[in-house]
């Protein structure tokens, strides 16, 4: 499924490759290269505080663990109840 918003070429290019990598270490020579520290940092934070709700943590919890604020943390919870399942399918897969 593509979302209409993200259709585009370039877009496709970038999730191709990130399809190419093989392992954690090829994923961290990637994304080294293709974004700032914070960014990555950011990304990674947004999936915790996925895994964090999808278990029933608090707001509260989820900042004090994570350092993401308020903002960061509803965004993530309104994706989870209303976006397309991409954190959901991608933390099951994580969990097996």
């Amino acid at each position: 499924m593509q979302l209409k918003k993200l259709n585009d070429k370039a877009i496709d290019q970038l999730f191709e490759a990130v399809l190419t990598l093989k392992d954690v270490e090829e994923c961290y020579i990637f994304f080294d290269d293709l974004c700032t520290v914070n960014e990555i940092q950011s990304l990674s934070q947004r999936l915790e505080v996925a895994r964090m709700l999808r278990k029933g943590s608090t707001y509260n919890q989820i900042e004090a663990e994570t350092g993401a604020s308020t903002a960061t943390i509803s965004r993530v919870k309104r994706c989870l109840n209303y976006g397309n399942d991409g954190y959901k399918l991608s933390l099951e897969r994580l969990d097996r």
